[in-house]
Formats: structure tokens, sequence, C-alpha cells
């Protein structure tokens, strides 16, 4: 336990020492003049804007939209990439018959159908989706992809040997050297759908944190549009630690897990 705890301190104090430095920096900046506070306010302003924000109704209804879209869009993506992915690379001839189609969509950038999504659905939160599921879906049917990839010949074979069915052979054999995949997959996914998700929120004027800093950008609101960034910040970190605990826990059987607890 206690080398838990070392292990935990070692991890967070630099990172939070690190926060400490931004903070100040950014304090100092506009009150030395380097750059005007009216478009880099100082760090003690923005926070007492950002107090304001979190007693404003309309604040938390934002919030509860980019989540709604974000874990809407997330889980999409994550059981459509795991499937697909499955399929394509278990069916015989089917990864090879995909290959070039994939290659061909998974660089097409999300943002690049922000129109085709207004076209079809305008501002409504199936905008949101669409664009999200796009780009997140990729993330984890390449890493289904990779993952399938790896699982070794001699166990299949042996597996096949003993009679175990397709399914069999896929929960047995596929699944637990594909799973470490999926979760990397995941992981990336969700910081991939957040980021699209507030992206088509400010572009399209979807309800959500990314129109609120817009309208906090087109109002002149200098120090509640940072603020509103600096909640955008701190949902992408608090997206991974959860996303990394999650992982860790899901694959607390697997070496590379193990292998980071101390003994």
């Amino acid at each position: 336990m206690r080398a838990r705890t070392k292990t935990a301190l070692r991890a967070v104090v630099p990172g939070t020492a690190g926060l400490l430095l931004c903070a100040a920096l950014w304090e100092a900046v506009p009150r030395l003049g380097l750059v005007e506070s009216d478009y880099l306010p100082p760090f003690t302003t923005t926070l007492r804007a950002l107090g304001r924000e979190l007693g404003d109704g309309a604040f938390w209804s934002a919030l509860g939209d980019t989540l709604t879209g974000w874990a809407l869009g997330l889980a999409l993506a994550t059981a459509g990439g795991i499937l697909a992915g499955l399929l394509i690379a278990t069916v015989p001839y089917l990864r090879e018959l995909t290959t070039s189609t994939v290659e061909f969509l998974r660089p097409i950038p999300s943002v690049a159908l922000i129109p085709l999504a207004v076209l079809l659905f305008g501002t409504e939160l199936r905008s949101v989706l669409l664009l999200v599921v796009y780009a997140a879906f990729w993330q984890v049917l390449v890493q289904v992809l990779y993952g399938v990839q790896d699982v070794d010949p001699v166990a299949e074979d042996t597996a096949r040997a003993f009679g175990l069915g397709p399914w069999a052979r896929i929960r047995h054999v596929v699944w637990p050297t594909a799973l470490p995949y999926v979760m990397t997959g995941v992981r990336l996914a969700a910081a991939v759908a957040l980021i699209l998700a507030i992206t088509v929120e400010l572009v399209i004027g979807a309800p959500g944190l990314g129109h609120e800093i817009n309208v906090a950008q087109t109002s002149q609101a200098v120090p509640d549009m940072y603020a509103l960034i600096l909640v955008a910040g701190g949902l992408g970190v608090a997206v991974n630690v959860v996303a990394r605990a999650v992982e860790r826990r899901v694959l607390s059987w697997h070496q590379s897990v193990r292998a980071e607890v101390p003994a």
C-alpha cells in the first residue's frame, strides 16, 4: 500500500507542479504588459469568471448537452468499431476487400463533414452524434483489427483442433488477445469524441460548451470565454483519467497492467 501511494505521488506531483507553473505564467503575462488583458485576462480574473459560470444554470445545461453528445457518440462508436472490427478481421478475405475502403475513409477529417451534418440534421444533437461517431469509430476499429491480427496462430489452431466453434474461438482466444487493443482504442476514442463534440458545438451552434464559448467570444466576454475553455480542458483531463482507470480495471489480469503495480 505504501509503495502504491509513493507511485501515485510521483505521478501526481510533477503534473500538479506543471499546472501551477502554467497558472503563474498566465497570471504574470498580462500583468507585466506582455499581452493586453483585453485579449488574455489574468488567471485570477478567469477564475472569478469561472465561479460565476458555476453558479449559472445555463452553464450546467450546456455541460450536460456536451456530455450527452460525447457519451452517446462514444458508446455508438465503440459498439460499432468492435463489431465491425471482429467481423472484418475474422471473416476470410473480408479484410482484404475492405482495406482500401478503410484507408480511404479513415483520414477524412470529421470537420469536413460538418456541412453534410447541418444539411441532414441542422443544429440538433444528431449532427453532433454523426460527427462524433465518425471520428471515434476509426480509433476503435483500427485497434480491434490490430488486436485480432496479434492472435497467436498456434493458440487458434489448438482451439480449432479441440473442436471450438467460431464464436467459442472468438470468446476464448481472439477476445482476450484483442481486449488490450480495444481498451486503447476506446481511450483514444474518448478523447477524440470530446474534441469533436465541443468543436461541432462551436462551429454549428449546437447546444453545449462549444456554443457557450462562441457566445462569450462574440459578446466580448473574454474572461468567461477563457473560463469555459478551462472547463473544456478539465473535461479532457477527467476523461483521460477515467478512461485509464477503466482500462486498468478491465485489464487487471493482463501483464501490462500487473507490471505497473510494484511488488
